[in-house]
């Protein structure tokens, strides 16, 4: 693991650093685990045994095992998990070579944490430096990421992963369940027919992402076919649902659950995450009235995708996003909607400044005529319903 990080430090912030920062000792993690704390990841060598001078505050750890040369090299899942730190933390976990995983019950032990405390010391060769040159990088992907936002956003597990842990639906216990279930010895006639005699499967409890949940319709029960057609083109009315249900107290704690979603995709490999940072950006950018009610939420949503469109490789749009447009469509609509004369002033000019800046870095168009693609908004006669 490279040292390197603290190489280039200022002097005053590594002792500051050396004296405040939080210390996270991992103990028996095999050698070639893909180990990352935020920004950084590394292949853990035979001395590795934890990370010291962590600044407080929230941070994100991954980890994927790594089966030996002999046994192929694979690579597993990525797991990764939000801790908070205080200063002078000491976080000790023992790796699970069965689960895979870290154990950090060991945390709970007042005894077991004072003895490692006694022999920090000791332990320091073998400790890595926090990144700390990425450390503006992780602070401008979270800055409106609370602890409590993380909390309650992250599975009851505590653990973020790659893939889902999925079991069966239904539990087969006797040989009177497994009996009455399709049989799989005899060929298929379709693709649907094989689809259907495989075992229904379900989220391991506890393991779920906690994100806000986005209303299916985006118009209220009830609504009148022009109501639909406007709640569509303006989602107001979904936005200030998961608003109400989610973020009442602290609306900008939606912006949290944005970064929250991101760091999930782009730390954590979680393609779910990305999915909820399309739907949360999607209601985001095209609520017209919403726009115009919350200044502060929509300034903050400038400076919280200035970063994240920053940090994301290259070939990102190639390979995802650009598949459907939806970024940049997405935008359009956005740009369109905060140009409006109902919106405040200092929003339309920074929404102006982001616009310029987005088209310089990656020569996108946001003034293509997509008038042709709009939907038709028609005015159904008196006492027609949509079935």
């Amino acid at each position: 693991m490279a040292r390197s990080s603290s190489v280039d430090m200022d002097p005053d912030v590594a002792r500051r650093l050396f004296e405040e920062g939080a210390t996270l000792v991992l103990l028996g993690v095999p050698q070639g685990t893909e180990f990352g704390i935020d920004c950084k990841s590394w292949k853990v060598g035979p001395r590795f045994q934890g990370i010291k001078m962590i600044p407080p505050g929230l941070h994100f750890i991954s980890y994927c095992s790594v089966n030996p040369p002999s046994c192929g090299g694979e690579v597993g899942p990525k797991t990764g998990l939000f801790l908070s730190l205080k200063p002078r933390d000491l976080l000790l976990a023992n790796w699970n070579p069965k689960e895979e995983d870290f154990d950090f019950s060991a945390t709970q032990n007042e005894e077991e944490v004072s003895r490692v405390r006694a022999n920090l010391q000791d332990l320091d060769p073998y400790l890595g430096p926090y990144p700390y040159e990425l450390m503006r990088k992780w602070v401008s992907l979270t800055d409106r990421l609370s602890e409590e936002v993380a909390k309650n956003l992250q599975p009851l597990s505590g653990r973020v992963c790659a893939f889902s842990d999925v079991i069966p639906e239904t539990e087969f216990r006797h040989t009177k369940d497994r009996a009455e279930q399709p049989r799989n010895d005899m060929a298929c006639q379709t693709m649907r027919e094989g689809l259907d005699r495989l075992p229904k499967m379900k989220q391991r409890e506890g393991t779920q992402l906690r994100f806000s949940v986005i209303p299916e319709k985006a118009y209220p029960a009830g609504a009148t076919p022009a109501q639909i057609t406007q709640c569509s083109l303006d989602l107001t009315y979904a936005l200030e649902t998961v608003l109400n249900e989610n973020h009442q107290e602290r609306p900008l704690d939606l912006l949290g659950e944005l970064q929250f979603a991101f760091v999930c995709f782009l730390m954590g490999n979680v393609y779910e995450g990305f999915e909820h940072w399309k739907r949360l950006l999607t209601l985001l950018c095209r609520a017209e009235t919403a726009m115009q009610k919350h200044k502060e939420l929509y300034l903050g949503l400038i400076a919280v995708l200035y970063h994240q469109l920053g940090e994301i490789p290259p070939d990102f749009f190639v390979d995802i996003v650009s598949q459907d447009n939806f970024l940049t469509s997405t935008l359009q609509d956005f740009f369109q909607m905060a140009s409006g004369p109902g919106v405040d002033v200092a929003l339309r000019k920074r929404a102006e400044k982001f616009k310029a800046h987005l088209t310089k870095k990656f020569s996108w168009d946001f003034d293509a005529d997509l008038d042709e693609y709009s939907p038709v908004v028609v005015d159904l006669p008196e006492g027609f319903t949509v079935g």
